[in-house]
Parts: structure tokens; C-alpha cells; sequence
């Protein structure tokens, strides 16, 4: 799939004072500029993360309170159920908030629960509230939910049992009737930094808890490595508080990790440094793969457990989970690109697939793969009981949960974001709905938003890749939204003559520009050869990487895209 490359914008006049300030290349100045860092002190702060950059927890609304119903609830003797999502987000919260409360509380005083993903659905459920009321719970911490839950919270109210919610999605107009509700994006909420996670928001009642009792340090920062997977899988901004907690976060994690952590990476054979991504493609897939697959309280089983054999053990059961998985996702996206070529699809703007058979669990994965293939926004359909129910991905430039709005009058609910969203329906709608949809994207979006942009940073030489320039690139992580690995830019570079195919659709590069040389891999590259081997000059995409072979370091690209240059 051909991509548009488009230059970052950054500001001129910042990244000039950058320079003149930090006396470091300038294109480092123009991609700190980008990342609205614009100050000597700004600078400071992004390169050098400390633990005194974490914000008082105090300063988050109403968290005097949640923490004052804890502590009433521990010198009562009351029942506690903590309360979280199925995915990383709210595993890890829940996990975090267990270790700690199991270490002030009696642990028989004391229960997690994981709404199931098909029989429950996301949130606070009305399952999970009565199993709160018949068990004798009078206070439930909900995790990364219960914002928009006001009728059960309230329900639960009614029968006695108090909700102390921890979430970071947008409030509706109208609050749940919690005792306490901590959600930096709520209205008078004067926490200086809004995009924490669903576990960051737990780990900051966590922090105060410590604080309150006068507990060491050390018992939540230790957690940071769980905050961190959360923060990776939830693709919140690495900016501000969510950069110093995925920092230290990664730092622990390849120090000393949690037990959890060290169980899944040592099943899933990592090796070298643990980076942001090792936590996106590798522990995350695990984690969720238990509540995509089977039952995701095993995750909080293995969160909380202190023997490391044990934990090696569930980590496998993880490990078998995300095997399942994988095969289903592949089948399926094998299945769906089968059927949009067989011109069975008749959409030109819009992907919408609908098989019965297809397993609920990976429906979100395989539309992701879909647009990976088609770039177009996806909507992959399964029939769910009685009904259709199916998962939604977009592109840039198309908000997929106002575009399933005007599609409303065809579903029977729905819900979810920007980029992602679910929906369930009656199957005679399916067809009318898919029409509909296609319609509803094809007024919304210009014809060249149909194919993919590639944000580019910053032009260079390949005189300007420098170990010095890379380590400060380096630097620069963890990697994320708002604050992405830099993408450069050279051009007219030739072919050494050594660039060849590798294992059948990757390239493997040897090119030079003037005097200098580097060498690279380009993945699923392979069809861009001939460009490679023509003997003219092209211009190239990478990523800035360091390669280490027997002591010896070396820096390599690892090319994203290339196209003819001169």
C-alpha cells in the first residue's frame, strides 16, 4: 500500500531558542519542538524523568474522601471487593490495589472481581453487583470503570454497598452516586495532569493510601512496572506523569521485576532490554488474550501471587490463551480477507464483514488487521446470541463512535472512542447498517484520507547519524502517542549493490549517501526491490536505531518506507 509522507509541523521560533540554549543538533532542537517542549527547564524535565515529578495524589478531587472510606472500612472490619476491567488497564489496577490493601487488611476480608467479557460486557454489571450485595461487600473500588454506571452504582447504594470509582474515561452530563469518585477529567477536578490510565488513577489512591499510613515508598513504587504495562496497552500520551511513571516503570521491569512480569516475559522468551513495545506486543497480548479467550480472573490470580513456580504456571495457562488466540485471528482475518475479494464485499469506502462463526474475542483484532490491508475504517461482525454484535476500527480523520451515531436507527446499543468502538445489533439490520455506514464515510472523508500519512520529523544526511545524535534520541524514550520514536528522512541515497530480499518479503539494506553508509531492514519490504536495485537514486523513511554484535555498537535503520528520490 502506497503511503503520503507529510513533515511534522514544529515551531520555528522554539526550536531556535532550543538551540541557542542547548547547543545540540538542531534537528533534536525542531523534534523537541514538535513534542511542545519549548524551554531550557522543559528540556530538563523531559530528559531527566524523576519520582519528584508525581503530583501530589491529594490534588485529584475527592480523593480525601476515597481514602477516608478505606480507612473507615478497615477499622470496621467491612467487606471489600475490588472491582476492574477484563484488559491490561484494569488487571494491572486491580492487581496493584489488592497487593497493597492485602498488606492492611485481613485478605479474608477481601475480593477482586472481573466482569466476564461475553457474559457481562464492559463495566460495572448487574451481575457483579449482586454478587456485591449477596456476599456481604459494603464497599466496592471500582477500577478503570463506573463513570457512565450511575443506575447500578446507585443500585447498589440502595442495597447498602458504597462505590468508590477510579476511572479515567470522559464523564457523562450525570455523575454515579459514589462516595468518591476520582477521575482527573471530571469538571472542578483541579489535578494538574488529565490523561492518566485507568491503573495510573488507581496507583495515585494507592500513593495516597501510603502516605496516609505512613508506609514506605517502596511499596508502591514497586508497582510501577504493572503501571507501566497498563499505560503501554492503553495507548494514553507518554507526556507528562504518564512519561515518569512509564519510565521508572520500564526501569523496573528490567531491574527487578514483579513476579507477574518476570513469569509472562520468561514464557514469552524476551531477551535484552525490556522497551515500551516489548510491554505492547508482548505482555499485553497475554493479558488480554485471558478475557478474549476464557476468563480473565486468572490474570488478577497471577497479578497477586507471591511464588514464583505458581506464577510461572499461570503465566503459561496466559501463554496457551494467546496461542488460541493467535489461531482464531488468523483464520479469521484469513476467512474476511478472503471474503472482501471475492466480491461478495461490494463496499468501496468502508470494510463491514459479517461471518456467524467468528469468535467475539479477536473481532477487534482482525478489523485492525483488515485496515492494515485495505485502510479504510473496519467493522468486523460476529452473531452474538440472538444478535450481531462486532468491534470497530478506524483511520485518521474519521471518528468511529460519532460515525456509528448516524448509524444509530440500525443498532441496537453501542459505545467507544475515536479509533475504536463496539456495537450490538439484530442480523436482519446488518446489511442496511453496512450501506448506511459506507455512506456515512464516504461524505466524511476526502478521497487521499483513504490512503495512510506517514508523519515525518525531521530531514537529515547520513552524516548527521551519529552515536552522540542517537543517544540523545535515545533519550528521548519511552516512546509513545504524543511523544513518537522520530521518523527521518533522507534523501537521495543509492544502493551499494549489497541490498538483497530476506526471508521472502523483507529488504535488507546497504545504501549510501555521499561518503557515509548505513546498513537496515526494511519488514514486508520486499515488492519495493527493484527501486532499490534500479540504480537510481530513492529517498528513505527509518527509524534510528543501535545495533550491539560482540561489544561492538553500531547504528542501523530500520526503514519504514522508500520511494524514488533524486
Amino acid at each position: 500500500m502506497e503511503k503520503r509522507w507529510k513533515m511534522r509541523p514544529y515551531d520555528i521560533e522554539a526550536a531556535a531558542a532550543l538551540q541557542e540554549s542547548l547547543k545540540i543538533n538542531p534537528v533534536l532542537c525542531r523534534m523537541l519542538a514538535q513534542r511542545g517542549i519549548t524551554s531550557f527547564d522543559g528540556a530538563r524535565e523531559f530528559f531527566r524523568p524523576d519520582l519528584s515529578h508525581l503530583h501530589d495524589p491529594f490534588l485529584m478531587k475527592d480523593m480525601d474522601k476515597a481514602v477516608e472510606r478505606i480507612l473507615r472500612a478497615r477499622s470496621h472490619k467491612e467487606r471489600i471487593l475490588i472491582y476492574g476491567d477484563y484488559d491490561v488497564d484494569g488487571t494491572t489496577a486491580v492487581g496493584c490495589m489488592y497487593n497493597l490493601l492485602s498488606g492492611i487488611i485481613d485478605p479474608a476480608l477481601l475480593d477482586f472481581y472481573i466482569p466476564h467479557r461475553y457474559r457481562e460486557g464492559y463495566g460495572i454489571s448487574m451481575q457483579g453487583v449482586d454478587y456485591a450485595v449477596d456476599k456481604g461487600f459494603t464497599l466496592v473500588i471500582a477500577l478503570d470503570c463506573g463513570v457512565k454506571s450511575g443506575e447500578l452504582i446507585g443500585r447498589a447504594k440502595d442495597k447498602g454497598v458504597d462505590f468508590i470509582v477510579c476511572d479515567h474515561h470522559l464523564p457523562g452530563p450525570e455523575l454515579p452516586p459514589a462516595v468518591a469518585l476520582l477521575n482527573p477529567k471530571q469538571a472542578g477536578c483541579a489535578y494538574p495532569y488529565k490523561e492518566l490510565c485507568g491503573c495510573g488513577v488507581g496507583f495515585k489512591l494507592v500513593m495516597a493510601l501510603c502516605r496516609t499510613l505512613g508506609l514506605p515508598e517502596s511499596l508502591y513504587l514497586d508497582m510501577l512496572d504493572l503501571v507501566a504495562t497498563a499505560i503501554a496497552a492503553d495507548i494514553v500520551p507518554l507526556t507528562g506523569e504518564n512519561r515518569t511513571l512509564a519510565y521508572f516503570g520500564l526501569k523496573k521491569a528490567n531491574e527487578n521485576p514483579c513476579i507477574a512480569l518476570k513469569a509472562i516475559m520468561d514464557v514469552g522468551r524476551a531477551r535484552g532490554r525490556i522497551l515500551i513495545q516489548h510491554l505492547v506486543f508482548m505482555v499485553a497480548p497475554r493479558v488480554n488474550a485471558a478475557g478474549r479467550m476464557d476468563d480473565a480472573r486468572k490474570v488478577i490470580e497471577l497479578f497477586v501471587e507471591k511464588d514464583p513456580v505458581v506464577a510461572r504456571v499461570i503465566a503459561e495457562r496466559l501463554q496457551t490463551d494467546n496461542e488460541e488466540r493467535r489461531e482464531a485471528d488468523q483464520s479469521t482475518t484469513e476467512e474476511a480477507l478472503a471474503l472482501i475479494r471475492s466480491g461478495e464485499h461490494t463496499l468501496t469506502k468502508a470494510t463491514v464483514v459479517y461471518r456467524p462463526h467468528w469468535h467475539k474475542g479477536v473481532v477487534g483484532i482482525v478489523a485492525s488487521r483488515l485496515i492494515d490491508h485495505f485502510y479504510r475504517p473496519t467493522i468486523v461482525l460476529t452473531q452474538s446470541g440472538d444478535l450481531v454484535s462486532g468491534s470497530a476500527r478506524s483511520i485518521a480523520g474519521f471518528n468511529i463512535h460519532d460515525g456509528l451515531e448516524q448509524c444509530k436507527e440500525h443498532l441496537l446499543s453501542f459505545g467507544g472512542h475515536y479509533f475504536a468502538a463496539g456495537m450490538t445489533l439484530r442480523p436482519e439490520e446488518v446489511e442496511a447498517f453496512a450501506r448506511k455506514f459506507e455512506a456515512v464515510v464516504a461524505s466524511s472523508l476526502e478521497e487521499d484520507m483513504f490512503t495512510p500519512e506517514i508523519l515525518i520529523d525531521a530531514e537529515v544526511s547520513f552524516g548527521d547519524c551519529t552515536l552522540s545524535f542517537y543517544e540523545i534520541i535515545a533519550q528521548m524514550e519511552p516512546f509513545g502517542p504524543e511523544n513518537p520514536q522520530p521518523v527521518l528522512l533522507a534523501k537521495g541515497v543509492w544502493d551499494s549493490g549489497q541490498s538483497r530480499i530476506v526471508k521472502e518479503n523483507h529488504l535488507r539494506f546497504e545504501v549510501r549517501q555521499g561518503t557515509y553508509t548505513l546498513t537496515g531492514i526494511g519488514f514486508n519490504l520486499a515488492q519495493k526491490y527493484p527501486m532499490v536495485s534500479s540504480g537510481q537514486p530513492f529517498d528513505v523513511l527509518f527509524h534510528l536505531e543501535e545495533n550491539e554484535w560482540q561489544g561492538v555498537k553500531k547504528l542501523q535503520m530500520k526503514v519504514i518506507d522508500i520511494r524514488p528520490g533524486g
